[in-house]
């Protein structure tokens, strides 16, 4: 899995007239990118921060998310890219935000947040590959230049790094769940963070009612028949990987409210 270095998200910023930061509206305080931000303010470059997998919670949480963030001087939007919801009014955001012609826009964000989904479905066709999984086929490899529509380019780059967010997001965005030695303290991490906010979240998905993390790791592999083949113990890691690749394709009911930042 090959990532964006810092200097060359620098690069793409200053080259572009609009930075389009895509971050996954179930945890958009989370996945936002403080840096990238402060790089397309120091550069002076309109910033449309697009809150994206809009399908993913009610209509509410997001005109509240997207109140909020506009009321620290950001251009927002939300849509879900996957659902073309919006993504004609996105379009023409940016088109506002650009005062040259033709011009150019540069969209960033962390891994899965989605970005190679929202200039899908501003091409209106299949463009740059996509993939829920950090690391899986369709992961994108390095900057694209794409075209919207004549006068208006778009410039796909492969993500952040490092990963912003702290623990788990630092790890479970970076890394393929193959590839992490031990997934089980970041799903753990996770389904804390999850039932924080949704204690029905694991019944709704595996039909699992424990609250403890390593309980319902526990129970879904065995529910999936996952032992190791010496000890006969449940193969929890299996159980692990599966609930981070879950998250990623959102099988699991879950949303930060917005009630949470604004207390």
């Amino acid at each position: 899995m090959q990532l964006a270095s810092w200097r060359l998200l620098a690069r793409t910023i200053k080259n572009v007239d609009v930075v389009v930061e895509v971050v996954d509206i179930r945890d958009p305080m989370v996945t936002r990118s403080r840096r990238a931000e402060r790089m397309a303010e120091a550069l002076d470059k309109r910033l449309l921060i697009v809150l994206n997998k809009s399908d993913l919670v009610p209509l509410r949480v997001a005109e509240k998310w997207a109140r909020i963030i506009e009321g620290m001087g950001f251009d927002v939007i939300y849509v879900s890219a996957r659902h073309r919801l919006s993504t004609r009014r996105l379009r023409g955001f940016i088109k506002h935000l650009a005062d040259v012609k033709p011009f150019s826009a540069g969209v960033i964000g962390f891994p899965k947040t989605g970005k190679s989904s929202v200039i899908n479905a501003l091409r209106g066709r299949k463009g740059a590959p996509t993939s829920p999984i950090p690391g899986s086929p369709g992961y994108t490899k390095g900057l694209q230049l794409l075209k919207i529509e004549p006068g208006f380019y778009m410039v796909d780059t492969p993500g952040v790094i490092p990963v912003e967010g702290g623990w788990p997001e630092s790890i479970i965005r970076g890394r393929s769940p193959e590839d992490l030695p031990d997934p089980v303290p970041p799903a753990a991490a996770l389904i804390e963070k999850i039932l924080r906010y949704n204690r029905r979240a694991f019944q709704a998905a595996y039909g699992i009612t424990a609250q403890d993390p390593y309980e319902i790791m526990e129970r879904l592999a065995v529910k999936r028949g996952w032992f190791y083949k010496t000890t006969k113990e449940p193969l929890i890691e299996e159980a692990a990987r599966t609930i981070i690749r879950d998250y990623h394709k959102a099988k699991i009911p879950f949303y930060v409210p917005p009630e949470e930042f604004t207390r």
